[in-house]
């Protein structure tokens, strides 16, 4: 996920993503923990999307304060 794509999202959207990718990681995990696991670079991937849309949105909300 480029951050072009999260700037652009409404931030009811991106509560929906975030929420999408938060389930994501939980059953990456649990694959983790039974050796199920195949793709385990998608760890990373989805860690730093979490923190990319939650950056974004926190700039979101900070501008519509200022």
């Amino acid at each position: 996920m480029k951050a072009v794509d999260v700037r652009a999202m409404t931030p009811d959207q991106l509560n929906d993503e975030l929420a999408k990718l938060k389930k994501e990681q939980f059953n990456l995990r649990f694959q983790k923990a039974t050796g199920q696991l195949e793709k385990t670079a998608r760890v990373k991937e989805i860690r730093r999307d979490i923190a990319r849309i939650k950056t974004i949105a926190a700039e979101k909300t900070a501008g519509s304060k200022a």
